[in-house]
Parts: C-alpha cells; sequence; structure tokens
C-alpha cells in the first residue's frame, strides 16, 4: 500500500466540505429543538382560558401556581442529581490521576550563568550586573615575621646554649 500525502487544496476542500455540513447539521438540530420544545410547552401547558368570572380565573391562578410549584421540584431534584454526579465526576477524575501517578518530564540541563537567567526570567529590566566576586570584602593577608634569631644555622645555636650551660655550672 502506497500511502500519498493529501495536497493541501485537496485538504481544505474536504476540511470545507466537512464545516458546510456540520453547518447544516446544527441548523437542523436547532430548528428540531425548537419544534420539540414548543410541542411540549402545548402539550404541558395549554393556553389559560381566561373567559369567565372571577372564581374561574382564580382557580385558573392556583393550578398556574401548583404547576410552578411541580416544575420547582423537579428544577430542584435534577439540580442536587447533577451537583451529586459533577462531584462524582471529580472523585474520579482524581482517582485516575492518582492511579496514574503524576509523571514528571525529563529535564534538561541548561548551563547558565545568572546573569543570563535573570535577564530570562525579567526580561530587558534586569540592567543590574550580577558579579557575585565584586561584592566580597578584600582582606590582604598579613605575614607573620618571625624573630631573625631563631632562624639561622642549628648548629649556632647549640654553641650559644652550650655557653649559657657553662655559665651556670661557674657560679
Amino acid at each position: 500500500m502506497s500511502e500519498k500525502k493529501m495536497t493541501s487544496s485537496r485538504r481544505h476542500h474536504l476540511k470545507s466540505l466537512v464545516l458546510s455540513v456540520a453547518a447544516t447539521w446544527l441548523e437542523k438540530e436547532k430548528k428540531e429543538l425548537v419544534v420539540a420544545k414548543e410541542a411540549y410547552m402545548a402539550e404541558h401547558c395549554p393556553a389559560p382560558n381566561l373567559s369567565g368570572d372571577q372564581a374561574t380565573l382564580m382557580e385558573t391562578c392556583k393550578k398556574i401556581h401548583a404547576l410552578i410549584d411541580k416544575v420547582d421540584e423537579e428544577r430542584y431534584d435534577l439540580e442536587a442529581k447533577v451537583g451529586k454526579a459533577d462531584k462524582e465526576i471529580e472523585e474520579l477524575k482524581i482517582k485516575v490521576v492518582d492511579l496514574a501517578g503524576v509523571k514528571k518530564p525529563a529535564l534538561k540541563k541548561v548551563r547558565m550563568s545568572a546573569d543570563a537567567m535573570l535577564k530570562a526570567l525579567l526580561g530587558s529590566k534586569h540592567t543590574v550586573n550580577l558579579d557575585l566576586r565584586a561584592n566580597l570584602k578584600q582582606v590582604k593577608k598579613e605575614v607573620k615575621e618571625e624573630p631573625t634569631e631563631a632562624v639561622g644555622d642549628w648548629r649556632k645555636n647549640i654553641e650559644d646554649k652550650a655557653d649559657r650551660k657553662k655559665m651556670f655550672e661557674s657560679a
């Protein structure tokens, strides 16, 4: 089977045909909905008979109020069912996410300086140069000076100490 790519003009033509068919279906569906709504209203809500005396009109009003109360009860029940179903759907979605687990995408290592990162985050607002070493306090090392007497030939020091030893022995 050789699979050839469809040309863009053919694709656009087919897409326009599909959209036109869908538009006619939507219009037909709207008309059917209007007809169904009129049929329902004719069946469930007959036109009130306004001819007659005050007593018949009062009774007609009472019937209409009873119908309104009945419709309100049905609407309340349906709202409660829909709310319950929505909560159940949300719980099931949470369960699906928990079962599937949250997958973390693999992150790429990016080598960026702190300046480049701040510029990327803050945009052109970032003009401060972030040189971390510039703010450090500079301290000069002090070199300890050792007494010059101690530095020297070790044999000389032994001779000096030998002289001291003689001094104590003679005393």
